[in-house]
């Protein structure tokens, strides 16, 4: 079964706290925006040149308590060396600082930042493979 699209909904409480991080770090667009759909607010982040975006939704009239973890992690590959470097210096840009990840392997090739709720993206520097003959790491 071919799947040609990927969203992933996450929750926060402060979708205005993420665009920083997102979109001026990541270079994300805003690809739409909704307010009181039966009772949540949210954005949608992504390119309109790739296959997946990112949801964010805030409920309204209720403060969750976020539950992100250390290895709760968007991995994004960028294999040129220089398409990656641009990658981090634009986090930094942005304010995100570097963050030591939780599995050292991800730190070999890569950069860790977390965002305003506490969830990590790496830019890892390297082409992403699984080639037949190897276990999958654990990211």
């Amino acid at each position: 079964m071919p799947f040609s699209k990927l969203r992933i909904v996450r929750p926060t409480n402060d979708l205005r706290a993420l665009l920083p991080f997102y979109r001026d770090g990541l270079g994300m667009q805003i690809l739409g925006v909704f307010d009181d759909h039966g009772g949540f607010d949210g954005m949608v982040l992504g390119r309109k040149d790739t296959p997946y975006h990112l949801e964010f939704v805030r409920q309204r009239h209720r403060r969750l308590a976020i539950s992100a973890q250390q290895e709760h992690l968007l991995v994004f590959y960028l294999p040129e060396r220089e398409d990656w470097q641009a990658a981090v210096d634009s986090m930094r840009a942005s304010g995100a600082a570097a963050v030591k990840s939780a599995l050292p392997f991800w730190d070999e090739h890569g950069q860790t930042f977390e965002d305003p709720d506490g969830y990590r993206v790496v830019l890892q520097q390297s082409a992403w493979r699984i080639a037949s003959d190897e276990r999958p790491h654990p990211g």
